[in-house]
């Protein structure tokens, strides 16, 4: 199964930053997502753990930006959202130990995988919020 959150995620905190300074309901963002406001809801309570969002409940309530989008990186996002997430998972069951490849494969994978994840994350680093939501107002209408 794949794992959308950082997509989300990246478009959540995009459409704040779009709406901003104005709070948006859960509701609304999960309408521009096109999901259930359970699944917002959910991942919004991530990002207020991890420090870019809060919420006033209440009229004119809703969901907001708690950092300027400059500060966000997508780096940070995908930690805040993925953590102990297996990007690429070993094997289902152990391999066979007494065999030359299977007793040793699984720390070579670990190696390349763990090499691979910080590659992701030094270029997501590259971007933030900011950049993302730069990048849609500049877009031209498909």
């Amino acid at each position: 199964m794949v794992n959308s959150k950082l997509t989300v995620g990246i478009h959540m905190l995009t459409l704040l930053a779009f709406a901003d300074p104005m709070p948006l309901p859960s509701e609304t963002i999960a309408g521009s997502v096109n999901t259930n406001p359970v699944v917002v809801r959910r991942l919004l309570a991530l990002l207020r753990k991890a420090g870019f969002v809060d919420s006033n409940s209440g009229p004119g309530g809703g969901w907001r930006l708690v950092r300027r989008p400059e500060e966000i990186r997508m780096s940070d996002l995908r930690a805040a959202l993925e953590e102990n997430r297996e990007v690429f998972p070993l094997h289902n069951a152990k391999p066979n130990a007494a065999c030359p490849v299977g007793g040793k494969i699984q720390g070579v994978l670990v190696d390349l995988y763990d090499d691979a994840i910080r590659a992701v994350d030094r270029q997501l680093a590259k971007t933030t919020v900011a950049d993302v939501l730069t990048s849609i107002l500049t877009r031209p209408v498909p």
